[in-house]
């Protein structure tokens, strides 16, 4: 059974890899509070350390992760990765954001025949209701 919902995700993140020293950018699948799962073109072995950043949230994410899985799929890989560190309340707040973002995205196309992506999505987000979106001390 599966410890935490997965938030089904579109926007774009970074993965280092520590030895290649350069951040890739890949496309989000989905998030939970225990990782998340992404597409990339790089195989990525399982047991591997990254770096995962997703710079469109306010703060932006930064945290280590674990490469749990990988597997092909249309020519790219999918792949998931579990939180290495165990600071829930930044985590949570990441998952809640990107969740907030996707319910806009939606929102905007089905009450304005907008359709934007999950980054447009995010900087309009961000730009309207970041600044009220509750803190860690909330």
């Amino acid at each position: 059974m599966r410890k935490y919902i997965r938030h089904p995700a579109e926007m774009p993140i970074e993965v280092n890899l520590p030895d290649a020293g350069e951040m890739h950018s890949e496309k989000l699948r989905n998030v939970s509070r225990g990782g998340l799962c992404f597409h990339s073109d790089k195989q990525m072995e399982p047991g591997a350390t990254v770096k995962v950043r997703v710079s469109l949230v306010r703060p932006p994410f930064e945290a280590p992760a674990r490469i749990m899985w990988c597997r092909q799929e249309d020519g790219a890989y999918v792949m998931g990765a579990a939180f290495i560190q165990q600071n829930d309340l930044f985590r949570a707040r990441m998952v809640e954001q990107v969740c907030y973002i996707e319910h806009y995205r939606n929102e905007m196309r089905r009450s304005e025949g907008r359709d934007l992506t999950s980054e447009e999505a995010a900087l309009e987000w961000i730009d309207r209701y970041a600044a009220d979106f509750p803190g860690f001390e909330s």
